[in-house]
């Protein structure tokens, strides 16, 4: 057993965390997307995840977190910095991404932020399309402390239903982040 793997054997455990891995051993590239995102946790239990199956993944995160040093760490990590306010070609990028990596998941937050919002970001799915790779509907379940991969969807160019279909899996498995009320997808489901 690796060291990383033991790292995170040790902390899910400390921290009463079960994973659960609905992936295939052959999936390859991925878009997985992980929520809610309510807090800056999430990226430890999803890092414990990723380390303890060894899976390569790349992770983005606003350019604030790469100061010095922290940076670095972040990078060697699989942290990719993302400038959020300008027009920066980053789902093409991702894309290339893609073609130059094998077995790689691309871990995003749909919600592009901690705080509540009204609507998911486009980028995972226009991505996932782009490359032509499937997205994984990951989740970190504070309530029931579990972790990991719930299943995995192949986008079929239809936005809006792919996306009702997305939000079903989390809302049937009434998945809670760690501040409840800051994860606004059943307001968005009640009020459609």
């Amino acid at each position: 057993m690796g060291l990383k793997k033991q790292i995170a054997k040790l902390g899910l455990k400390l921290g009463g965390w079960k994973t659960i891995n609905n992936a295939p051993p052959d999936l390859g590239n991925a878009v997985c997307v992980v929520a809610p995102h309510t807090a800056i946790e999430d990226f430890f239990v999803g890092l414990g995840f990723y380390w303890y199956y060894g899976y390569p993944f790349k992770v983005m995160m606003k350019k604030e977190f790469f100061k010095p040093v922290v940076g670095w760490l972040l990078k060697k990590m699989g942290g990719i910095p993302v400038n959020r306010g300008h027009q920066n070609h980053l789902v093409e990028q991702m894309v290339e991404m893609f073609s130059q990596n094998k077995d790689t998941q691309l871990v995003i937050c749909p919600e592009g932020t901690r705080k509540k919002v009204n609507h998911w970001k486009k980028g995972f799915y226009v991505i996932a399309e782009g490359a032509h790779v499937p997205i994984v509907l990951g989740f970190i379940d504070y309530k029931k402390r579990e972790c990991g991969i719930g299943g995995i969807f192949y986008p079929t160019g239809d936005y809006d239903k792919d996306l009702a279909e997305i939000w079903d899996y989390y809302r049937s498995n009434k998945v809670m982040g760690k501040f409840p009320e800051m994860f606004n997808l059943y307001d968005e489901y009640e009020n459609d």
